[in-house]
């Protein structure tokens, strides 16, 4: 079985049936738009890189991205240079490592993704790719079979084919079937006549008005005090007196049980004026206004906006797209930016440091 070769000197290896998976939302992630895997994909990469680069383009996606799961599958290197390969992807341009919070209230928690692309792209690429939505969502998004909105107009017959042979005369003038349209109101002509109104009939003289046929919660619970103590029977009128009353109540955010309570509680042993001792309790037992909280307005609590950190490749440390070039912190890029130009020691400190130390073995040395 013929298997496809990154690198002359270091063939990658197939990656096993058995390769952990992470937990649903980790692992790896392919950017959409990836072209097809070719013998080039990684040629100017380093050979430990293009190793690497060729195992992990071939995974799934949701595989584990761990360095220590990487290794255990690439038996050439270690863990060490498995995550100094991984940075230098990153500088490269192929990967991010990005956490990003999913949940609402308590239950937030962190997801870890790595971003991969078989096309290196640079930082800008990059932070406009995290920087949206779907860079938080799935990689590839399926596409929307669902039928469309009601609001979509649907697409126009064909107008309908002209018949062969043209009407006759008579079929001209033959009486068609016209919609009812209304006419808009024009502006009156002195010479036109004046139009004829029809006979309006006369008007019913006017009738008392009638109560709806739903009362109102605060008129049925002063309706039924009378029926839980016959020393607070109140006729119609009077809870109709007294609606506005118990509505405040209820505006207030009590319950009708505890304005039923708060009536009859404490009664005196006889009640000459029901409605006299109901307005004064009304009145005087008023609970307080309370401050009603609307969490569902946008101006208290906002709606919340999933946050999207970059993982630095190196030491992990999270930040924002931007502050993360070539997917590395600054102090991290600095050390990888200048590395290689770190300078000698001098010569001198060398040999005073050899004479220090020689002058410290002879005082250690018995007398």
């Amino acid at each position: 079985m013929a298997t496809q070769h990154f690198s002359s000197a270091l063939p990658v290896p197939a990656v096993s049936p058995a390769y952990p998976m992470a937990k649903p939302g980790y692992g790896k992630r392919t950017v959409p738009g990836q072209q097809p895997r070719t013998r080039d994909d990684f040629c100017l990469l380093p050979t430990r890189e293009r190793y690497v680069a060729g195992f992990v383009d071939h995974l799934p996606d949701g595989a584990a991205m761990s360095v220590k799961q990487l290794a255990k599958q690439l038996p050439l290197y270690g863990q060490q240079a498995i995550g100094t390969a991984l940075k230098a992807l990153s500088v490269a341009g192929h990967l991010r490592r990005v956490r990003c919070s999913v949940g609402t209230g308590d239950e937030t928690r962190w997801v870890f993704r790595t971003f991969w692309s078989r096309t290196a792209h640079d930082n800008e690429w990059w932070n406009t790719y995290l920087a949206t939505e779907t860079a938080t969502q799935t990689a590839a998004p399926a596409q929307d079979t669902a039928p469309p909105p009601p609001w979509v107009p649907a697409e126009e017959p064909p107008p309908p084919a002209q018949p062969e042979n043209p009407p006759t005369a008579e079929q001209d003038f033959a009486p068609t079937a016209v919609p009812q349209q209304r006419t808009p109101p024009q502006a009156p002509d002195s010479e036109a006549a004046p139009p004829t109104r029809a006979p309006t009939a006369e008007p019913a003289p006017p009738t008392q008005p009638i109560r709806e046929a739903t009362p109102s919660p605060a008129y049925l619970t002063l309706a039924r005090l009378g029926r839980n103590d016959h020393r607070l029977a109140l006729s119609a009128d009077d809870c109709t007196t007294l609606e506005p009353l118990a509505t405040q109540w209820l505006d207030r955010g009590v319950t009708t049980d505890y304005l039923t309570n708060a009536l009859t509680a404490g009664l005196p042993t006889q009640v000459d004026s029901p409605i006299g001792l109901i307005r004064r309790r009304l009145i005087d037992k008023l609970p307080p206004q309370l401050p009603t909280t609307t969490p569902n307005t946008p101006t208290d609590t906002p709606t919340p906006t999933r946050r999207l950190l970059v993982e630095c490749t190196d030491c992990g440390r999270p930040g924002p797209p931007e502050a993360l070039p070539d997917g590395l912190c600054r102090p991290c890029h600095q050390t990888h930016t200048t590395g290689s130009n770190t300078t000698s020691p001098d010569p001198t400190q060398i040999t005073a440091v050899k004479t220090h130390m020689a002058n410290l073995r002879t005082l250690l040395k018995p007398v």
